[in-house]
């Protein structure tokens, strides 16, 4: 049975993960209204795999016996500037992400919850890859700065991403 201080933590980064989607589809819809429509791919895959994650601690807490409640999810920025703006937006969302899934961890080290902290190992190991990723992004679009014809071929780039 899953400790009721961790399944109402869970629930929480369940409503974390969704917004996380929320977020990235928003990016996505904001990025192909300024035709960058790989860097709107970019998103909606990150959107997907974001869901994903929620899903995963979903299926987790109802498989310890807990009860999934799920929470209201904020409205997502419409507006996000510039290609650049938007991955420093993505890269700190993701570093905040980090923080909580470090402040879940550490409550199921706290309450001695084994299984717990095994199957969050996922969770922070993958964080390492998302920051990762936003981070090389950012310095790509950092090092692309006001050149147009890099901004296309990274759009190109960001295109391919499977998923």
């Amino acid at each position: 049975m899953l400790n009721k201080k961790l399944q109402d933590t869970i629930n929480e980064q369940i409503k974390n993960e969704l917004y996380s989607s929320y977020l990235y589809l928003a990016m996505s819809a904001y990025c192909e209204s300024v035709n960058l429509s790989g860097f709107g791919h970019w998103m909606r895959a990150q959107a997907g795999e974001e869901q994903e994650h929620a899903l995963k601690l979903y299926r987790y807490v109802i498989e310890k016996g807990g009860r999934v409640l799920l929470q209201a999810i904020d409205e997502p920025p419409a507006e996000f500037g510039s290609a650049l703006a938007m991955f420093e937006m993505t890269l700190a969302h993701e570093q905040m992400v980090t923080g909580l899934i470090d402040n879940l961890y550490t409550l199921a080290i706290d309450q001695k919850d084994y299984a717990t902290q095994i199957f969050l190992q996922w969770f922070v190991t993958e964080q390492v890859e998302e920051e990762a990723n936003a981070t090389q992004i950012v310095e790509l679009l950092k090092a692309i700065g006001d050149h147009p014809q890099g901004l296309i071929m990274l759009d190109r780039q960001l295109a391919a991403r499977g998923g």
